[in-house]
């Protein structure tokens, strides 16, 4: 069974993790509980921050106004400062409780029978989130008051349900945990990559930085901004807002800085310079929170202003540009561009979206979905991270391979210079002894018997042998072209093929030619046709009964292919890669000295050569050299 690559597991583990998260998320968000809802409530206007329930409760009924859940929130008329609210609750049993959708302003006081029932003595900014309120079996079928103030705006929106009081715990405490374990699980992938980012080079430290930068960034939003947070640190409204802001500032410069270095400054450097600008407002902006910090935050307004109005603006027109540059990088072929595109375009699209309704709603507005958009953009990002390493492992190894490669020429080229120069002396040393002693034995051979003529015959054979290995002795020492010329390449095959013909049908193969006319090398002809008998040759030695040898020869682009391919007895990958070097032949008798000659004339012809063979399958050399400027 064949184990799937890297690259597909990881995109697997990648997609069981969206499978994963989201759907519990959903589940979280969405998860099956029964309640009452009210459909309607009553509500009053006050113009002054004290209240008193006493004057509430006996209030005359003209002054109240009936509110339909359904419809939209009343707005404070001028001069409003606080609002009574008062519900009619349907009969509860003992452990029940009383969840309100979004509750906003800085204080809220709940009475039944005149009695506190729920205080919210810290001062703590709403902000649209829900409130859960206990209650007991003795206040089935009364009526609540409750009294909100404080802020620009105050009230409540939304649902108004009555349950039992752990289902709605449960729904008020998952529905926004989500936000938790998703921010958390964003901060620890993001410690977990710079630890990972410790062991690895430096030229990718700084790419791999500002994506854990906003990889966190997104997490910290995610906690600091859920309403479940306040469950946890209701004391701590001004921290967790501090920490949020640091999180934008950060999150701003980061994530242009991380789009920079994926695809450059940008036309006429325009990301450069909206990177250089998100960072000299982050650093203001955190003065400004210094500042705001050590004035005891007497400057609220003018600070919220800033990272509330003015930095949503900033959001939105960096998301927009981005989104455009990153489009138009995708649609040059950028692959990583791509993706990015992808996973931004649904993050840009959720949250410009709920930023204009947030805006549009006076700031009422709870952003929801953005964080979906989010998770998906954080794991296209990973992607493009990964794809990054993937590319820059597989460059490594790319350029081992042809370190390796160089060596190994380098290595051979060194071998065959020695060879070739210890080749050459000796041959030339050895032939005129050669010669004379054959020229002596011809000499005997006529004045001998028969028995002796024999013996003398077969001793002149070996000589020629010893003959033809120094001659190649010789063309192996000095594979240059003597004299150069422009020659058909088919022609040249066509006499080759003749005198080889005969020592084919020897074997019992055959010899096939496939050439195409009027191909044209510059070389030795003699040379060439020196070549290519050795080549033939051997794959003759190979062929078995009823083999078959098939010489091709054609053109592509600007050289000539020529493939010698037989179905002998083939060779193992262990004898494959041995074929070139000096004296190495897998036939009992041979030297090796017939490829070495090959390799050589190939070589001083500026072409190439390849064998591709499978043990009992045949074997196949292709031949490659540089097509004539005539041609």
């Amino acid at each position: 069974m064949k184990l799937p690559s890297t690259k597909t597991a990881a995109a697997l583990i990648m997609l069981l993790l969206v499978i994963a998260i989201i759907p519990v998320g959903i589940a979280m968000e969405w998860g099956g509980h029964k309640e009452v809802a009210l459909p309607a409530w009553q509500l009053k206007w006050e113009h002054a921050v004290l209240h008193d329930i006493q004057e509430a409760m006996a209030a005359p009924s003209g002054e109240w106004r009936t509110v339909q859940a359904r419809a939209d929130r009343p707005q404070p008329p001028a001069g409003a400062d606080s609002v009574w609210l008062r519900f009619s609750l349907p009969r509860t049993e003992a452990n029940s409780a009383l969840l309100i959708d979004k509750v906003y302003g800085d204080s809220l006081k709940v009475y039944i029978d005149r009695r506190l029932i729920y205080d919210s003595s810290e001062v703590i900014n709403y902000s649209g989130n829900k409130v859960l309120i206990p209650l007991s079996g003795e206040d089935s079928a009364k009526q609540l008051y409750l009294w909100s103030a404080g802020g620009k705006d105050f009230g409540i929106g939304g649902k108004v349900r009555v349950g039992s009081y752990d289902k709605l715990l449960s729904f008020y405490v998952k529905q926004d945990l989500v936000d938790i374990v998703i921010g958390a699980a964003l901060i620890f992938m993001g410690g977990a990559l710079m630890i990972c980012l410790l062991f690895l080079k430096p030229e990718f430290f700084s790419g791999g930085l500002f994506l854990i930068l906003v990889i966190i960034s997104f997490g910290v939003l995610l906690i600091t901004y859920s309403p479940f947070l306040r469950l946890i640190v209701n004391s701590q409204e001004r921290l967790t807002g501090i920490c949020f802001d640091l999180a934008l500032f950060t999150l701003l410069p980061a994530f242009t800085i991380y789009f920079e270095q994926l695809f450059g400054p940008g036309k006429r450097g325009y990301t450069t310079r909206l990177r250089n600008f998100q960072l000299a407002y982050s650093l203001f902006c955190l003065g400004g929170l210094a500042l705001n910090a050590v004035l005891s935050f007497r400057f609220d307004y003018l600070y919220s202003f800033l990272t509330i109005n003015v930095t949503g603006v900033l959001i939105m027109a960096q998301f927009v540009y981005l989104l455009y540059m990153s489009l138009t990088y995708a649609l040059r072929g950028n692959k990583d561009a791509v993706i990015f595109s992808m996973g931004f375009s649904v993050f840009a699209f959720l949250s410009l979206s709920e930023l204009l309704i947030y805006y549009f709603s006076s700031e009422r507005y709870h952003l929801y979905w953005w964080k979906w958009g989010m998770v998906l953009f954080v794991i296209s990002l990973i992607v493009i991270l990964g794809r990054r390493f993937a590319g820059s492992h597989e460059q490594a190894l790319e350029y081992s391979r042809e370190l390796e490669k160089f060596n190994n020429d380098l290595q051979r080229s060194e071998k065959m210079e020695i060879i070739s120069e210890l080749a050459a002396s000796v041959a030339h040393e050895v032939r005129n002894p050669l010669q004379v002693t054959r020229g002596f034995l011809q000499i005997l051979g006529e004045r001998s018997g028969k028995k002796e003529k024999e013996y003398l015959q077969m001793a002149m054979e070996e000589l020629d042998r010893a003959s033809v290995i120094i001659t190649d002795f010789l063309t192996f020492a000095k594979p240059g072209m003597d004299t150069v010329d422009v020659f058909e390449v088919s022609g040249e095959l066509k006499h080759v093929s003749g005198i080889l013909v005969p020592l084919a049908n020897l074997q019992g193969g055959a010899i096939e030619l496939h050439l195409q006319e009027d191909l044209q090398v510059s070389g030795s002809p003699a040379k060439f046709k020196q070549a290519f008998i050795n080549l033939i040759k051997n794959s003759i030695e190979s062929l078995q009964e009823e083999g078959l040898i098939v010489v091709t020869a054609w053109k592509t682009g600007s050289h000539v292919v020529i493939s010698v391919q037989d179905n002998g007895e083939g060779m193992k990958v262990s004898e494959l890669a041995r074929l070139g070097e000096p004296y190495y032949s897998n036939k009992t008798k041979g030297t090796g000295l017939g490829l070495m000659v090959t390799f050589r004339i190939i070589e001083a012809m500026n072409g190439s050569i390849e064998f591709q063979s499978r043990k009992g399958e045949g074997t196949e050399v292709i031949v490659k050299l540089p097509a004539s400027g005539n041609n």
